[in-house]
């Protein structure tokens, strides 16, 4: 019995960790539509209100709130893979040591 097959977790727990690198340093690729529009959706309102003379303040915090939800979402994928993966390799370990136990050498 070898290591446990754990290279798609890996793999995904470091696609998503890039992802949520780019959300800190606010970059648009990685967030899903919904967040996508909220962002847009702010920068729209908040630059219509500089134009008219008023203070972009509540766009400002929706801008905000939208980029905490991308990195919120990203941070318990990441908790839920690494949870995943923890879980295949305590099974396969459970598997080797009953194997091991049952043998009679």
């Amino acid at each position: 019995m070898g290591k446990p097959d754990t290279r798609r977790l890996d793999k995904a727990i470091q696609q998503t960790s890039r992802k949520l690198d780019a959300v800190r340093s606010r970059e648009m690729w990685p967030l899903d539509g919904r967040e996508r529009r909220a962002v847009l959706g702010a920068l729209t309102s908040g630059s219509y209100r500089v134009v008219r003379g008023s203070s972009p303040g509540r766009a400002e915090r929706k801008i905000e709130t939208a980029w905490q939800s991308a990195e919120t979402r990203l941070v318990a994928e990441i908790a839920a893979l690494q949870a995943e993966r923890q879980r295949v390799v305590n099974d396969a370990a459970r598997t080797k040591a009953a194997k091991k136990s049952s043998s009679w050498w």
